[in-house]
């Protein structure tokens, strides 16, 4: 009696359509880490570029510009009293942040990562025409407020996109191509600050061509004027950015995916051919964990909640000395007895440093582990503050120590917005992202509130040390963070 041979498909049963569906999702992450470049067009790159900008420009527009301001709509305040103002706007902005980071940092795990960046840019607009037309000091801090919600969205979701569409080689070093764009933006809010909102004097102790006078006392409405601007121009640009490819392959949306990840793969090889493959790209996504279901388990799994505790912790150290030098340092300055032109004149030419940092960091970062950055970062802020401290009030020896103050505070942010992206899976990495960016926001606006008032009472030595030292510390907590270098964001995640 003879017997027919049954064929493979009668042997083998058929892969489930949910272990398909993984194993296609899986390619296509493979592709993404095979890219020799980016797979971005020059606008997507653009249009990135200028959201990581106005954010920026939005951090820094208050240094400058909040003395002009204090004295016209706060009552009691006067040309050397700012400092003692400045904390409450700068915590409602840094308070924002945490509150637009946590609702719609989980939104974008849940609708994609392209709507909630527009949504995040409207809020932002809005928050900046508000800022132009506000009145007193309530109405100031209210659209301080609704401002940060949207630029804490956008810091959360915008980092994300980005280590989410970059090769697991070249992550570090796309995030700090965009941080050259944010370093302007920095500049961009400082200068035109002084611009318009000091009046002109001989250099170096104020700016020749300065604007503000007697007849014209309305500059720091224009600075958040042209904030609204530029939001209205990185909206409309927004439009037309593509989709995460890894947030479609999680929801199951392989061939929209595959469609983008097309696109990319046509920019990124056009000057050469995609990388080998390699074994440590092969993991798959898992399944998509939206909302409360992603923070249940970023709080109840133990190397996700030390992850979140170390991160959380340095970022909120970290802040609490960024934004006490990109928020206050020229109504600090004025405390210690410069003008105001002249401590405005120290914050712009100190952003110097800040440019430089980006475009240093830019080719180095993905050569040292991500977390090392932070204590190489405070160890030059330190070196910059002293020169400050010890300065003797000289403008040219404070000139060189703000430059390098500033470049060492921008030296590590590239390298630690990259760090928090890849140590969290996709499936809830927005949402993971903002909690711990909010616990740094909040808990460093509060140091602000609370400590800068306080801390510019003291000698200049004493303030400036006492500035730089919650950076120092937190770059020593900043060392238990996992390592992350050259791993895609599969294994990173793990």
């Amino acid at each position: 009696m003879s017997s027919t041979p049954r064929s493979a498909a009668q042997t083998v049963p058929a892969p489930r359509t949910a272990d398909a569906g993984r194993v296609a999702s899986a390619a296509i992450l493979r592709r993404i880490d095979r890219f020799p470049r980016w797979g971005l067009s020059l606008a997507s790159a653009f249009t990135i570029g200028l959201g990581m900008l106005f954010v920026q420009y939005d951090i820094f527009n208050i240094n400058v510009s909040f003395v002009q301001t204090c004295v016209q709509i706060i009552e009691g305040c006067d040309l050397t009293s700012t400092d003692g103002f400045i904390g409450l706007p700068v915590f409602l902005s840094l308070l924002g942040y945490g509150v637009g980071a946590l609702t719609l940092g989980p939104l974008s795990d849940r609708f994609g990562r392209h709507s909630m960046l527009i949504v995040a840019m409207v809020i932002t607009g809005l928050g900046s025409l508000y800022s132009m037309l506000a009145m007193n000091e309530a109405h100031f801090g209210l659209s301080r407020l609704i401002t940060g919600i949207g630029v804490g969205a956008d810091l959360a979701i915008i980092n994300v996109f980005i280590s989410e569409i970059s090769p697991r080689r070249m992550r570090g070093r796309y995030t700090g191509l965009m941080f050259i764009m944010a370093s302007l933006g920095s500049a961009l809010g400082i200068w035109l600050g002084l611009f318009l909102t000091t009046p002109m004097g001989p250099w170096p102790s104020a700016l020749p061509f300065a604007l503000a006078s007697d007849s014209f006392t309305a500059g720091w409405r224009w600075v958040y004027g042209i904030g609204a601007v530029l939001a209205v121009l990185s909206l409309l640009l927004r439009i037309a950015l593509p989709e995460s490819p890894r947030w479609l392959a999680e929801q199951g949306r392989t061939e929209e995916a595959t469609a983008v990840v097309d696109r990319m793969e046509v920019i990124a090889t056009k000057r050469a051919p995609l990388l080998p493959a390699d074994a440590v790209s092969d993991a798959a996504p898992e399944p998509a964990q939206h909302g409360w279901a992603g923070v249940k388990e970023l709080f109840t799994t133990p190397k996700y909640l030390k992850r979140l505790c170390v991160l959380g912790l340095a970022w909120m150290l970290g802040y609490l000395t960024i934004y006490a030098f990109s928020g206050a340092y020229t109504s600090v300055l004025v405390r210690q007895g410069f003008t105001a032109s002249e401590a405005g004149m120290v914050s712009a030419v100190g952003l110097l440093g800040f440019i430089l940092a980006a475009i240093v960091v830019r080719p180095l970062v993905d050569r040292i582990e991500r977390k090392w950055w932070m204590l190489i970062g405070a160890v030059i802020t330190v070196a910059g503050a002293l020169l400050v401290a010890f300065g003797d009030h000289s403008l040219g020896v404070v000139f060189i120590g703000s430059i390098v103050l500033f470049f060492g505070q921008n030296l590590w942010v590239p390298a630690q917005y990259a760090l928090t992206a890849e140590v969290y899976p996709t499936r809830f990495r927005t949402t993971a992202y903002a909690v711990t960016d909010s616990i740094g926001h909040v808990g460093g606006g509060l140091g602000v509130l609370l400590l800068v008032g306080v801390l510019s009472r003291f000698p200049l030595e004493g303030t400036m040390l006492g500035l730089v030292a919650f950076l120092a510390l937190g770059s020593l907590v900043n060392v238990l963070a996992p390592n992350t270098k050259g791993k895609n964001l599969e294994e990173s995640s793990r």
